[in-house]
């Protein structure tokens, strides 16, 4: 296929530029255009909440390359078997950053939604509680694993995962998201593990 399109071309020389400027060690223009393309919708999914839309951000495949590249830069250093992406962005995301990476990867679910034997955890939100659920030879006892979502924002979500793991004998070795929003102390929930975010609020 002759990658001859004029929007293929502009898309290039965008990720390219940005390419060049994170090689350079400035992370600053690559930020400003990932946050453009982040979306605020108020009052989704219940009043008085601000949700970060990233659909435009998966739209632009210049901007989605350098989130996946970005992200798989930063923990390349670390060692991990398998990638664990979280319903439902996390798939996207993960699953993209599991293909880059040379990485197997595993769908935390909602109940009821894997159709193999599953092992589950409850976990309290503020509004009340939910139960994410994984398959039971999702991986071996000892195996390391990456958590990816898109947002981390009270950590709840994202600890439950943790602990889920950690109970079928995985070693979490971190997690990687695209948005932290800081002002709510997720990554004080998720204790010492490590964490990457690409853009923080």
């Amino acid at each position: 296929m002759l990658l001859s399109s004029q929007k293929y071309r502009r898309e290039a020389v965008i990720y390219f530029n940005l390419g060049l400027d994170i090689y350079l060690g400035n992370m600053a223009k690559a930020e400003e255009a990932i946050r453009r393309l982040i979306r605020d919708v108020p009052d989704y999914p219940k009043p008085g909440i601000i949700f970060k839309d990233i659909t435009p951000l998966l739209k632009d495949s210049g901007a989605f390359r350098l989130c996946v590249d970005e992200l798989a830069s930063r923990i390349s250093g670390t060692d991990f078997d398998y990638i664990v992406g979280i319903e439902a962005r996390g798939f996207v995301l993960g699953g993209a950053l599991a293909y880059k990476m040379g990485k197997g990867f595993i769908p935390v679910r909602k109940k009821g939604k894997l159709p193999y034997t599953t092992v589950s955890k409850e976990y309290q939100l503020e509004y009340g509680s939910a139960t994410i659920e994984m398959h039971k030879d999702s991986f071996e006892k000892g195996d390391r694993i990456m958590i990816v979502d898109d947002l981390l924002a009270t950590g709840g979500t994202a600890l439950a995962t943790a602990t889920l793991i950690e109970d079928m004998g995985g070693i979490v070795s971190g997690f990687a998201f695209i948005i932290e929003l800081s002002f709510l102390d997720g990554r004080k929930a998720l204790g010492r593990r490590g964490v990457t975010a690409l853009v923080k609020y």
